[in-house]
């Protein structure tokens, strides 16, 4: 059976300012839909699913985040997760300016959750807490090819 990794989705409280950290990050948004109807409360579970969502694509063309912001039902608030909880964990770059990529964060109101670490001398690597509560981490490479 083969197998990709089609997307990693996210449900965020405001999608257009989702969108723009992750596009100031350097993604591309490549769609943009509202979903609702029979199909969508089968395919998620949800009765009277209705959402507005966004398709970005990383720079290299690989990876893929989909935003959704909940319309109905109404969206729950919880307490953003932290890094040792079960569950969606978080979304990482790699990143050729960590310096670069938090103050692009920092615009948008995003830091780290205790600073930038090195990791032997591989990376530089944070954790930073994004919109809607959502953890990225965004790693740069020491050693440059």
């Amino acid at each position: 059976m083969a197998i990709e990794l089609e997307n990693v989705g996210i449900a965020v409280r405001d999608l257009e300012a989702t969108i723009a950290f992750f596009t100031d990050l350097g993604l591309t948004v490549v769609g943009r839909d509202a979903v609702s109807g029979e199909w969508a409360d089968t395919a998620v579970g949800l009765d009277g699913n209705h959402a507005d969502i966004a398709l970005l694509r990383t720079p290299d063309g690989h990876g893929h985040l989909e935003l959704f912001e909940y319309i109905h039902p109404e969206a729950i608030e919880s307490e953003p997760t932290r890094p040792n909880e079960i569950g969606m964990h978080r979304v990482a770059f790699s990143v050729d300016d960590i310096d670069e990529a938090l103050e692009t964060a920092a615009r948008h109101g995003c830091y780290p959750l205790r600073g930038v670490a090195t990791y032997e001398d591989v990376y530089k690597l944070t954790y930073v807490r994004g919109p809607s509560g959502i953890i990225v981490m965004l790693a740069e490479a020491l050693k440059k090819n």
